[in-house]
């Protein structure tokens, strides 16, 4: 059905919920995982601004650390399952559009990830980058929500 599956991951509980049921379509479908985590590095203020001077390098390598151990679970869990997977971090400060580049440069042919299901305010101010991926998106994107995640 789908050769290649984009499964982005955030390492959120949520996340960890959904990859299962991913790996266990891409089984069924004879699919290819791609497995992708975003690393958002910290905006830089300028010093006159900032009540305190950041280490971006030191903070964007341990958050590229922190997502290649998310992504490890998933490459060991889709290889236990049969599933082919490969993974990769990227740093960018947009989310949405990194990983639909990501979908773009692997020629994946479906996006499977996970929704929060928020609405109203908690939307507009945490960001849907599902909502985004889906309006921007020239591929299908498949939105799970895993049993117990209510809406809202």
């Amino acid at each position: 059905m789908y050769k290649r599956i984009l499964l982005p991951t955030d390492g959120s509980a949520l996340s960890e919920q959904v990859f299962p049921l991913a790996i266990d379509l891409a089984r069924q479908w004879h699919s290819e995982l791609v497995a992708v985590a975003v690393a958002q590095p910290a905006l830089i203020l300028p010093p006159s601004e900032a009540a305190l001077t950041i280490d971006v390098v030191s903070e964007t390598r341990i958050m590229v650390e922190v997502a290649r151990q998310h992504l490890d679970k998933i490459v060991v869990a889709a290889r236990a399952a049969g599933v082919p997977c490969t993974s990769f971090t990227i740093v960018s400060h947009s989310v949405h559009k990194a990983l639909l580049e990501a979908a773009r440069e692997h020629q994946c042919d479906l996006i499977v990830m996970a929704s929060h299901g928020r609405h109203g305010l908690s939307r507009l101010l945490a960001g849907s980058q599902t909502q985004k991926i889906m309006t921007e998106s020239s591929i299908p994107v498949l939105v799970l929500r895993p049993p117990g995640v209510a809406a809202g």
